[in-house]
């Protein structure tokens, strides 16, 4: 059920009910980002405002529109949804889409949502649709962060993914002028088979760009994106080992999504510069470029996956893991997302490493890494499944496999069935144990068939 709406979040102290995440006793007024308990807080919260966009993306996870949905949380119910979510503290609080610049209010939402303390952020797409105007309008609204999507080092490879031509030019543009108006940026970049061999050029854009992070999703096939436009275990890999090289000497931090491998390559890449003598500080799972500032309040926190310590809201209030695991554990027109995130029985399961199969299950980065849920359910139909575009064999797991106890990496996958379907993105609200958790599709959906690829 809903919980009473606080009436005064933005003044009411951690002993009504929230964490206490405001800066009190931490450096510059900032939050605690190491205090966060994921069992009782998420770091982020995404709301996706809407599934309208004027763009045609080849991966879109949304499998956006071009009309927005009659049936989108309206503005007072976004605020309200605002509202219960400051009960967790003060939680990174995202606008996405679709493009959130289809809604009118959204200039609205975001100063609402400072006014009461959140942390605010927003994912526009690369339109005509943001102007000048309109981000000064954000920044004086208090937007801590614009993040923007750059798939390509050349407008012929980001239009080609995108959809549209220009869009490489309006987000170039786009950066450009948060710049000049001092408001902090973000780059997300999609990593795929599309522009796999781009990566390099990408890094040198980067760091041409003023950004304070820069975000490197890596596909997952759901929405319209397939299994076919997923990089191999092995090109991950390799690319996780080029953020690492450029996080030595950048500008801006680098992190990355639906990637919790690139942790576990952190730390092997910081372990071995330590044995080698070429490292005297501590191992750390977080990695900040040179320069890298906490000034816009937005930080990072460690081992964040789908679940755990993240929650996604859909345009009409669906709770899901993350938008990449569409599994509805409550809907915010009636549930309480507080509770939802704390107790729904998705969201304690997936917090829960120790119930992880596979390899994962015995992997000695399991606790900072676990693996991308949403890419194990996307090509098993089983969150807690391995995750399959891992390079890595842990130590247990190949100790198992030379005494006949587990099965090799390949042969394990393939009797799992690794297919090429994309599943639906679901809107419905309903629960999703009993329903799509451990081998029963979601409503809408299919299973896997048992042929590999």
């Amino acid at each position: 059920m809903k919980a009473e709406r606080t009436p005064d979040l933005a003044t009411s102290t951690p002993s009504e009910g929230r964490p206490d995440l405001t800066g009190a006793g931490a450096p510059s007024g900032r939050p605690d980002l190491a205090g966060i308990d994921f069992a009782q807080s998420p770091f982020l919260v995404i709301w996706e405002v809407t599934r309208a966009c004027d763009l045609a993306c080849l991966h879109c996870r949304a499998e956006a529109v071009t009309n927005r949905n009659p049936l989108e949380l309206s503005t007072e119910q976004g605020k309200r949804l605002m509202d219960d979510v400051r009960r967790f503290g003060r939680p990174l609080f995202v606008l996405t889409g679709g493009d959130p610049l289809k809604r009118p209010d959204v200039v609205e939402l975001v100063e609402y949502g400072a006014s009461i303390g959140l942390r605010m952020a927003m994912t526009p797409s690369g339109t005509p649709l943001m102007t000048e105007p309109v981000l000064r309008d954000l920044k004086a609204a208090g937007l801590s962060r614009l993040a923007v999507s750059l798939d390509g080092s050349s407008a012929d490879i980001h239009d080609a993914f995108r959809g549209v031509e220009g869009s490489w030019a309006w987000t170039i543009r786009m950066l450009e002028v948060a710049r000049e108006i001092g408001l902090t940026t973000q780059v997300n970049t999609t990593v795929s088979m599309h522009n796999l061999d781009d990566f390099d050029a990408l890094c040198d854009l980067m760091v041409q760009l003023g950004i304070t992070l820069w975000s490197v999703f890596f596909l997952v096939p759901t929405g319209r994106a397939k299994s076919g436009d997923v990089a191999s275990a092995d090109e991950f890999e390799s690319v996780f080992h080029r953020m690492y090289d450029l996080s030595q000497t950048a500008p801006f931090d680098i992190k990355s999504t639906a990637g919790p491998q690139y942790r576990r390559v952190i730390l092997q890449r910081q372990v071995a510069e330590r044995r080698a003598g070429d490292r005297t500080a501590a191992v750390t799972p977080l990695t900040a470029g040179v320069g890298f500032s906490l000034a816009d309040g937005v930080g990072r926190a460690k081992g964040v996956n789908d679940g755990d310590g993240f929650v996604f809201v859909s345009h009409v209030g669906a709770i899901y893991p993350s938008g990449f695991l569409p599994l509805a554990a409550g809907n915010v027109r009636k549930d309480d997302i507080v509770d939802v995130y704390r107790n729904a029985p998705l969201f304690v399961e997936l917090r829960d490493r120790t119930r992880l199969k596979g390899k994962c299950g015995v992997c000695e980065y399991r606790d900072v890494c676990g693996g991308s849920r949403a890419r194990a359910y996307a090509v098993s139909g089983d969150y807690m499944e391995s995750e399959p575009f891992c390079a890595h064999v842990p130590a247990r797991w190949q100790r198992m496999v030379d005494a006949g106890e587990a099965e090799p990496v390949a042969e394990y996958f393939e009797r799992r069935g690794l297919t090429d379907r994309s599943l639906p993105v679901i809107d419905d609200g309903v629960p999703a144990q009993g329903r799509a958790a451990r081998g029963q599709p979601p409503a809408g959906g299919q299973m896997p068939s048992a042929t590999a690829t």
